[in-house]
């Protein structure tokens, strides 16, 4: 069975890229618009990663990543974040984010980031 992937971002653009580049060597469980959808779809579908972005509307990724976290310790989140967010990255990595990938996405470290999660 293929890994499965949450797609968490508010840019419906940014999804369709991430389902594009990932498509074909994972299995897309669902994606969210927002951190509070993502919870909720983790609970439903306990994908294997999740590719989150850190600033959303109504739940950031940084309180979605720690709730996601609070619900399934062993959760894999890969943060999607743009470049200059260092400080947000801090947090997201103490809220247990276990990656990241940079904006705009560039397809080898969007694989790479998701092989080195996959392997931990």
């Amino acid at each position: 069975m293929s890994t499965g992937v949450l797609i968490v971002d508010d840019s419906h653009f940014m999804r369709n890229l991430l389902r594009q580049i990932l498509e074909e060597d994972y299995r897309i469980v669902g994606e969210a618009s927002n951190g509070a959808e993502a919870v909720k779809l983790y609970k439903e579908h306990d994908p294997d990663i999740v590719m989150m972005d850190i600033v959303m509307p109504k739940c950031n990724g940084i309180k979605a990543t720690a709730a996601i976290k609070k619900i399934d310790p062993g959760a894999q989140v890969i943060m999607c974040t743009s470049v200059g967010q260092r400080e947000k990255m801090k947090l997201a990595v103490k809220a247990g984010a276990d990656g990241y990938v940079t904006k705009p996405f560039e397809e080898p470290s969007v694989r790479k980031a998701l092989t080195d999660v996959a392997t931990v």
